[in-house]
């Protein structure tokens, strides 16, 4: 091939070998310093190529390695040797290449990164350690380093990492105003860097310089208050020096910053290793004026339970009772203060504030004082005071319940179970409006929508609430009410109850208001008619003997639905129970006349069951011919 230059070039894959440099024979090593300055090596990386540019005296040689010279035996012999011709540095771009073609050995970029990684140098390689035997040694030595860092801060100041290796390589030096002028010039650059102020006071604290460690910390926390570190570590190292007074100096500089908690139980700890509790509860009186928050005063306490100061802890509750707003009476606080009453073995004390925490906090934010509260029940109370706080706390949770969707009937059903139950057998006129509360309440929320499958557990609310009021409230005239009430609810004109009626012409019946009752049932068939409604009305006055009036509802019952076979049957029967045959057999016959019949396979059955019952076996085969002429069912056949 020719390059844009007219140079020829060749495709040549090197093998290189496994040491670092060629072997002797290679023809690049052999006599490298015989034509270095007439060979140009040129390494291109393409996609897949590894191209070597060679001049004419490199190509000559390799063509003597690919078609080397004959034996010495065959020297006088005659050989025909393929010859290139010869090229002269001013014609190469005349130079023509027969073949083209690519070399059939390619190298590939892959191939090259992957041979050099192989042939690299161990990683684990450490350099021999450095012995130092005289004073000038030591002096070039320390001279290299310090330009070295020197030049690594020159070059980027701002690196922090580097200021403290030069520092504490001054430090390993043992030149200490060497240290401090390189920690000074670091801190000339990055005065908010907490590290470097730190690395800087512990290296006067670690050489034992006490007065350059004091002002090394005074400056950072003049500079710094907010960091506390420099607080704890300062006071540390007075503490340590047995400097209490200059320790307890410094925590009053301190807290004329207003420092969180961590600071101010510091500040008690340290009067109390000084074995100064007086100190201590001076910190405390300054701490709550500082915080006036729940937990300070609640570590007050504590402070002076471990102290055998049961009056001045109760003390201390009952000061932050006053102190404290509203919003800061929280649960936390109260169990804290019920539990310090429960160890001090006041058990009373101790229910009197769970009871006025439960009443003075929302709901929604007592449930861990519910539950110590039930623990506390159970060790100290007794049977009644156990039933009432557990009911007080499924209480809050039916609240919650009913609170996150009032119209699941179910979490009123439960929650006035409750309620019922925690009735004593003789109910107070509290535990009665308590009870009425929730179902009023409960029946307050009206299905949304006029569809019966949403009004069916809705109902049986009212009819629970009638119960009440009869039953347990022992209040008849408000149970009508409340049937009366639910009545006007529900929508007749597109769906009833027939329950909700005869519910209520049960009640007036048990209170022998038998009117009433007929009065009730005769509305609910003129204004909503129902198969059910007729039934337990004809029930009713069966079971009071009026048989005239039986008759009477059946004849409506058949005028409302004619196609309706078990009313007919029911008819028929209660005429055959009565002995009047005739009238039976009339209403069967009117019956099977009918056009349209809901199941008259029924009909027809206990019409013939009937015929054959009385013995009349010819009136029965009559039967069967006429419903073999109406029907070509196959059961009716093999009858």
């Amino acid at each position: 091939m020719v390059d844009a230059q007219g140079h020829s070039i060749f495709l040549y894959r090197l093998e290189w070998p496994q040491t670092r440099c060629a072997p002797p024979s290679s023809p690049l090593t052999s006599r490298s310093s015989s034509y270095n300055d007439d060979m140009i090596l040129w390494l291109t990386i393409s996609k897949f190529t590894f191209t070597l540019r060679l001049d004419e005296f490199t190509r000559r040689h390799l063509v003597d390695r690919v078609h080397p010279a004959p034996h010495a035996s065959l020297r006088g012999t005659q050989t025909k040797r393929r010859t290139r011709p010869a090229v002269t540095m001013g014609d190469r771009g005349q130079t023509s290449v027969k073949n083209k073609q690519p070399a059939p050995m390619q190298i590939t970029a892959e191939q090259i990164l992957r041979e050099a990684r192989e042939r690299q140098e161990d990683d684990n390689y450490t350099a021999p350690a450095q012995k130092i035997t005289d004073p000038e040694e030591l002096a070039v030595y320390r001279l290299k380093e310090r330009k070295y860092f020197e030049d690594r801060l020159r070059m980027s100041k701002f690196a922090i990492g580097t200021w403290l290796k030069y520092a504490a390589f001054e430090e390993q030096q043992r030149d200490f105003p060497r240290a401090r002028s390189v920690y000074e010039r670091a801190i000339g650059v990055d005065h908010r860097n907490t590290t470097l102020w730190l690395k800087y006071a512990e290296m006067e604290m670690r050489n034992r310089h006490i007065n350059a460690a004091r002002n090394v910390w005074d400056r950072a926390v003049t500079l710094m208050p907010r960091v506390d570190q420099f607080w704890f570590k300062f006071i540390y190292m007075e503490e340590m020096l047995g400097n209490v007074s200059g320790a307890r100096s410094i925590f009053d500089r301190w807290i004329e910053w207003e420092p969180d908690d961590h600071a101010w139980s510091s500040y008690v700890r340290l009067e109390l290793r000084a074995n100064q509790p007086d100190r201590a509860r001076g910190v405390f009186e300054r701490w709550v004026q500082c915080h006036n928050q729940p937990r300070s005063w609640i570590k007050w306490a504590k402070f002076e339970e471990k102290q055998a100061q049961t009056a001045l802890a109760r003390a201390v509750y009952e000061r932050a009772m006053q102190e404290l707003d509203e919003r800061d009476h929280t649960e936390e606080f109260f169990v804290a203060f019920a539990q310090f009453e429960e160890r001090s073995k006041e058990a009373e004390r101790a229910r009197v504030v769970y009871q006025y925490a439960l009443e003075a906090l929302p709901k929604s934010k007592v449930a861990e004082l519910h539950k110590k509260y039930v623990q506390f029940e159970k060790q100290h109370g007794e049977r009644k005071g156990i039933e009432e706080v557990v009911a007080a706390k499924k209480r809050f949770q039916y609240e919650e319940a009913v609170k996150a969707d009032p119209y699941v009937y179910d979490s009123w059903f439960d929650y006035v179970k409750l309620e019922e139950e925690m009735l004593s057998d003789e109910p107070e006129l509290e535990e009665l409006a308590r009870c009425r509360d929730v179902y009023e309440r409960a029946i307050a929320f009206v299905p949304p929508a006029p569809e019966k499958r949403l009004w069916r557990r809705y109902i049986y609310l009212w009819l629970r609430y009638a119960i009440f009021e009869e039953l347990v409230a022992k209040d008849v005239q408000r149970a009508r009410l409340v049937l009366a009430e639910c009545r006007r609810v529900v929508p007749h004109e597109k769906f009833t109850f027939g329950k909700l009626w005869m519910h209520a012409a049960h009640l007036e019946v048990r209170q022998l208001q038998l009117p009433a009752a007929r009065k009730l049932l005769g509305q609910a068939i003129g204004r909503c008619p129902k198969a059910k409604l007729f039934r337990e009305y004809i029930q009713l006055e069966l079971q009071l003997g009026e048989v005239s009036r039986c008759r009477e509802l059946y004849q409506r019952y058949l005028q409302w639905a004619p196609d309706n076979c078990a009313a007919w049957i029911a008819f028929a029967e209660l005429e055959s129970t009565l002995g009047e045959l005739e009238r039976a057999r009339t209403i069967f016959g009117l019956a099977v006349q009918q056009s349209a019949l809901d199941m008259p396979e029924t009909l027809w059955k206990a019409y013939i069951d009937f015929e054959i019952e009385q013995g009349d076996l010819e009136r029965a085969r009559s039967l069967y011919r006429q419903l073999l002429d109406r029907t070509s069912h196959p059961k009716v056949s093999a009858c």
